[in-house]
């Protein structure tokens, strides 16, 4: 994972990560490119002393799906870059595939059956998407402060990349169908925030459709589908199994309950 953010800010020609300098804005994009690279290795490393080709081959894909996510997000056009759908596909290759092959890599590694290793897989996708509506409905929640975020405010749309925020809010409607604004910033998004002032514009759009409180309820489903997920597994075998079942459905509800 930590590989993974060192080469999406080289890529991102990012500055801040989490409110702290990015490696590549320290030390350079070659050092931050080969620390990314280290780090994946030794992951490897660690994944092969577990010595099951089953896990090895279910990690490995998470590898092949960050490519593919970060591509899918580069080269999304016309009707593919204004789909909801299709914004979700690249956040399950960005982020919720990670989550979701843990978490079915570790219940298989416990002994866990096909079923249950299945249901683990569902909590860590819903887990990883919401996530990731969360973390881009706070990029355009102007009260959340460019210091709380570690990044400045609409970021993604500076930099020309479409999330859930303004599909939402595009998808606004009135009496007559569409609403003017939604259809404003379903232009400014076919054309990715590149004319000047179409981020500060898109900004103000998301908020007058409500953006970030659509994608906030779209991560909450994402929540409650992780946390159903949860439900369905067998029941804990001692306490200590309980008190993590607990815990992972904390956490399902603390990632879109957050600020930053």
């Amino acid at each position: 994972h930590v590989a993974s953010l060192l080469h999406d800010d080289v890529i991102d020609d990012a500055a801040l990560r989490r409110g702290l300098a990015a490696v590549n804005a320290v030390l350079g994009n070659k050092v931050s490119v080969l620390a990314g690279d280290f780090l994946l290795a030794r992951a490897s490393v660690s994944l092969a002393s577990l010595r099951d080709h089953g896990v090895t081959l279910l990690m490995s894909r998470v590898i092949e799906d960050l490519v593919a996510g970060e591509v899918a997000q580069m080269s999304a056009r016309g009707d593919d870059l204004v789909s909801l759908e299709s914004y979700e596909r690249r956040c399950f290759l960005k982020t919720a595939s990670l989550m979701s092959r843990s978490s079915q890599a570790a219940a298989l590694l416990s002994g866990a059956d096909s079923h249950a290793a299945e249901l683990a897989a569902r909590y860590g996708e819903s887990l990883g998407l919401a996530f990731q509506v969360t973390d881009d409905a706070l990029d355009y929640d102007l009260g959340s402060s460019a210091l709380s975020l570690g990044k400045p405010a609409a970021a993604d749309a500076k930099a020309g990349v479409v999330t859930a925020p303004p599909l939402l809010a595009m998808m606004d409607t009135g009496e007559g169908g569409r609403t003017k604004d939604a259809e404003e910033l379903e232009a400014l998004v076919r054309r990715r925030f590149k004319q000047k002032g179409d981020p500060a514009r898109a900004a103000e759009l998301v908020r007058l459709g409500r953006g970030c409180e659509k994608a906030r309820e779209l991560a909450a489903r994402h929540a409650d589908e992780a946390v159903n997920a949860l439900r369905q597994l067998p029941p804990p075998a001692h306490e200590h199994g309980a008190a993590c079942r607990v815990a992972l459905e904390a956490l399902a509800r603390a990632v879109v309950q957050r600020k930053k």
